[in-house]
């Protein structure tokens, strides 16, 4: 089945700011390269032009730095889900998978976006969530998941209580859709919640409630569901790049 892949890029990275860097999160280097090309490289796999970077903050610098991709203007960020919004027009006419991930997580490797494609068409889903267990303790979305071990919803660490908390399964945050299914999800999604943006949490909710299966590809992910939003993540990222390239 022939896959296109957004990838979020818009983001101001106001904690990655200083004196000396002033640029959008996906573009501050690691180990000497954009953030946003070790994501890249590992969507090789997918013709190029069956990917479209989501930009915003600074979106000429991300541009200029990446010729021969899709671009998709997200000019207010107004949360993950209004950001696959803005690539709208990209999935237009577009009957196949669609994979959703992140310019700022430049770890996950390309075995792992395929083997959750893979696993999101022979299930035959509407959403396949990428889920993980990690040695790094990480403030992420914790997996909840019914008695008989079925995708219930997700909970933000903040939200968590202290028994949720120790749930290992985390939320990546990379998402395999149905299109269709997506778009269609797209126009139902709302943002009456405290930040008042729209959350691509909330699609999976929404495809099952129009009939639609949302289910979980879990596997041991470590540090590659690492993202980057401080200067702390910057160096812990890095020294992973190092010992592999």
């Amino acid at each position: 089945m022939e896959t296109k892949a957004i990838v979020l890029a818009a983001g101001k990275g106001t904690r990655l700011h200083s004196s000396q860097a002033k640029l959008p999160k996906v573009m501050r280097l690691a180990n000497g390269r954009p953030l946003l090309s070790y994501v890249l490289d590992a969507l090789s796999f997918l013709p190029r032009e069956n990917i479209c970077v989501v930009v915003g903050y600074m979106a000429q610098t991300v541009m200029e730095a990446f010729e021969g991709y899709t671009f998709a203007l997200q000019s207010q960020q107004l949360g993950t889900g209004h950001a696959v919004m803005a690539a709208s027009s990209f999935l237009e006419g577009f009957d196949g998978s669609v994979l959703v991930c992140y310019g700022d997580m430049p770890l996950l490797r390309e075995q792992t976006y395929k083997a959750l494609l893979e696993d999101h068409e022979k299930n035959g889903r509407k959403c396949t969530l990428l889920t993980g267990t990690s040695s790094e303790p990480l403030p992420y979305g914790r997996v909840l998941r019914d008695g008989e071990g079925n995708f219930v919803r997700i909970i933000e660490d903040r939200d968590c209580t202290p028994e949720e908390k120790l749930i290992r399964e985390l939320n990546a945050g990379i998402y395999a859709f149905d299109s269709r299914a997506l778009k269609e999800a797209l126009g139902h999604l709302g943002s009456a919640n405290a930040q008042g943006e729209y959350y691509l949490t909330d699609v999976p909710e929404i495809i099952r409630s129009m009939g639609g299966t949302s289910g979980l590809y879990c596997i041991e992910l470590n540090e590659q569901i690492l993202g980057v939003n401080t200067l702390e993540d910057l160096e812990k990222v890095e020294g992973f790049l190092r010992a592999v390239h």
